[in-house]
């Protein structure tokens, strides 16, 4: 799951070394958390969120197949 969101996160913003994704486990449900540059927020979270929610919906589908939850956290740059 972790390596799907850093692929595409890498994909879409211009620094691909800020790229953070960190991955913890709560009981059956798996927090994916991003972080990138504030520069490429807006390129990962998109107009109206669309960008977001479509890694959101990719991720969902990645974990069905192997009958696990996960969610997406997009964490504001420090």
């Amino acid at each position: 799951m972790r390596d799907l969101i850093d692929y595409i996160a890498r994909s879409l913003v211009d620094d691909p070394t800020q790229v953070e994704v960190s991955q913890r486990r709560y009981g059956s449900t798996t927090n994916v958390r991003l972080r990138v540059a504030k520069e490429d927020m807006g390129r990962v979270i998109g107009r109206n969120g669309r960008v977001a929610n479509a890694m959101r919906a990719l991720l969902r589908v990645a974990a069905a197949r192997n009958a696990k939850r996960v969610k997406l956290d997009i964490v504001e740059p420090e």
